[in-house]
């Protein structure tokens, strides 16, 4: 292997590279046993993104119409707990935060029940805390999800 050939590699990522060299992963989700899209698939990275942020927007929002006293700075810190707030009662409840809904997604163990009580205040807990949802696999389901045995699926 050329220098070259191991830099392409090295920037390219470890799925890359073991593609490369004849490794079959499969799509995301398969060992899961999800289809590969459609509905029930895991979420694409980028609705799951889009939906973070019509949720954090949303929590700003409350956040500085009736908690922060129209303060943009205190409006961000209590923007943290309106999220958890938020995280808890919806994905507790309905599998879905508003966001989600609206990109139409929805968080359901990895069996496809319903998250218990118990795993959703784990899995936003952990959401909270940023650096777990940022760790992520190769079906690319976040530290958060792995522990809280979720995945996010389209509906």
């Amino acid at each position: 292997m050329d220098k070259r050939q191991a830099i392409g590699s090295w920037l390219s990522g470890p799925r890359a590279a073991a593609e490369e060299m004849g490794v079959d992963l499969g799509y995301r989700g398969q060992g899961l046993g999800l289809p590969e899209s459609g509905p029930g698939a895991i979420a694409p990275l980028g609705r799951r993104l889009g939906a973070l942020f019509i949720d954090w927007g949303l929590c700003v929002l409350i956040s500085y119409a009736l908690l922060a006293g129209r303060n943009p700075q205190a409006a961000g810190n209590w923007a943290l707990l309106v999220f958890l707030v938020l995280s808890l009662l919806t994905v507790g409840t309905v599998g879905a935060t508003p966001g989600k809904l609206l990109l139409r997604l929805r968080v359901v163990g990895e069996g496809g029940d319903r998250l218990s009580l118990p795993r959703a205040v784990l899995r936003s807990v952990l959401l909270v805390l940023v650096i777990p949802a940022v760790v992520f696999d190769r079906d690319t389901r976040g530290l958060h999800d792995r522990l809280s045995r979720a995945v996010q699926i389209r509906l």
